[in-house]
């Protein structure tokens, strides 16, 4: 009598589909760190300012070594990051390529997110053991390049959409441009914080991070860009920073990272002008997992269990929220924690804004 076993039961198409999946992901994960190579030696920009060009010309323009970058320009191509003339043997990039790899002020420059996801995956044998234990891990446990990609992945999506999330506020922008109080908590490197600071000139705002390290870069970063008189940084949590009648509290994917969100928004309400708002930008997610398991949201919870769970499992209370929490468990916090008014303001294809009112 035939034995029913798991072999028995495969079909052959779904496994190849899965195979080749698997042979997709293993081809990422290599080309991830390639990614970084390519833009810490700068062939992106030259490929940008000088193609198309032969792999000897690109080493040559960039002093590297022929027979590395002939290899590199190869596995790009193959990936579709650069595009490659048979007929020449040059290679060069199409203003679609240059827009996310060579231009550092797009809003979907992506380096920064390779820089990123590269360096949070370090904490892997201390993630492994946090999967036995329980504990959590901090933000501040992490790489230096985490924190320098964040700032770059991030930092000219906010540059180009910042100003447009807070004019869909209620009145926000008019009382900034008046002269008011911003408070940005979980500022990093603070390029929304100097963002808010050059578009609005009257105002004065307040950076705020517990990663003292980030803080120093925030400040460098003010001095650099001239606002340096309008803008202070402060060490400090979500729950313990100072001051009082803020036109406008913001954090910019952060929120689901804090270890104790409904005390977070407690305190937001406590320092939050009578009619002041409070902007929340969250990474895009559905409220219904089936609906988030898409290549975003696969990045989404997969960042989310590498970096933003463990950092909340590390604090007081450790709710955990996640980066894919979706509109309705942040309104479920927001509003346990005091607020009346929660709703969308704006979003993007990869982030949601909300604002919350007294």
């Amino acid at each position: 009598m035939a034995t029913d076993t798991q072999a028995d039961r495969i079909n052959e198409e779904k496994l190849s589909e899965l195979v080749e999946t698997s042979l997709v992901d293993l081809g990422a994960t290599v080309h991830a760190a390639l990614a970084v190579i390519g833009d810490e030696l700068g062939l992106y920009v030259a490929l940008d300012d000088a193609g198309p060009l032969t792999s000897a010309e690109l080493a040559e323009t960039t002093d590297t070594v022929e027979r590395y970058v002939r290899e590199w320009l190869r596995s790009q191509a193959a990936g579709g990051y650069v595009t490659y003339d048979p007929e020449t043997d040059r290679y060069s990039l199409t203003p679609e390529q240059a827009h996310i790899l060579a231009n550092e002020e797009s809003p979907v420059f992506m380096p920064g997110a390779f820089q990123l996801v590269g360096s949070v995956a370090k904490i892997s044998p201390e993630l492994k053991e946090a999967f036995r234990t329980g504990d959590g891990i901090g933000w501040h446990e992490h790489d230096d390049d985490v924190f320098h990609g964040t700032e770059r992945f991030f930092g000219p999506s906010y540059g180009a959409f910042l100003l447009d999330w807070i004019a869909a506020l209620d009145g926000i922008d008019a009382k900034l441009k008046a002269g008011g109080k911003i408070v940005d908590v979980g500022c990093g490197h603070g390029a929304p914080t100097i963002r808010m600071a050059e578009a609005y000139p009257n105002s004065t705002v307040v950076g705020i991070d517990y990663h003292e390290e980030s803080i120093e870069v925030a400040r460098k970063r003010a001095e650099t860009a001239g606002v340096s008189d309008r803008v202070t940084f402060e060490v400090a949590t979500a729950r313990e920073y100072s001051g009082t009648d803020y036109e406008l509290v913001t954090m910019f994917n952060c929120y689901h990272d804090m270890g104790d969100p409904v005390g977070v928004a407690d305190h937001v309400r406590e320092t939050i002008g009578e009619d002041g708002s409070w902007m929340i930008v969250e990474p895009y997610a559905d409220d219904r997992v089936e609906n988030n398991l898409t290549p975003f949201g696969r990045l989404g919870y997969s960042i989310s269990t590498l970096a933003c769970t463990p950092n909340s499992l590390s604090q007081d209370v450790g709710y955990g929220l996640g980066a894919q929490a979706g509109e309705d468990q942040t309104r479920e916090v927001v509003t346990e924690g005091g607020f009346t008014r929660f709703r969308r303001a704006a979003e993007t294809p990869t982030s949601l804004v909300f604002e919350a009112k007294p």
